[in-house]
């Protein structure tokens, strides 16, 4: 099964969409609640972070009977550096994303700590692609 969903920078009100897409999906299709719970928490904060720091993003999921692969692509300024960007704490959201709740600077270990594969590719000015994989054996 593949799925493809677009993400718009800013857009909080439609955040998490995708993210809820794929954990129908994912019970439809009988995986262990303690795999899906996984998949969603990696899934949500790729998205947010999509929507907090790029202008534009796209999300594809192929889900086969050994796991998911997700790739989330943006457009948006980059991370200068990933080993930063991986510490608990830091963030770079800006104030007003800050007072909704968000960017407290959690997103990128709280995927690693969920996904069985992370990849991080980036560019500074160009954009930030992440893949992602869940095994569900």
């Amino acid at each position: 099964m593949q799925l493809k969903f677009e993400v718009e920078g800013g857009d909080f009100i439609r955040a998490g969409q995708a993210s809820s897409a794929v954990k129908k999906a994912l019970k439809q299709m009988g995986v262990d609640p303690a795999v899906i719970k996984r998949v969603v928490v990696s899934l949500y904060e790729a998205e947010v972070n999509i929507v907090a720091h790029a202008y534009r993003g796209t999300i594809e999921v192929e889900i086969s009977g050994e796991g998911i692969r997700m790739k989330l692509a943006d457009e948006g300024p980059g991370i200068p550096d990933v080993s930063l960007a991986m510490t608990r704490g830091f963030s770079t959201a800006s104030p007003k994303v800050r007072e909704m709740g968000f960017g407290a600077g959690m997103g990128l270990p709280n995927i690693q700590d969920n996904a069985d594969t992370l990849q991080i590719d980036t560019e500074v000015g160009k954009g930030t692609t992440l893949l992602i994989g869940i095994s569900f054996i």
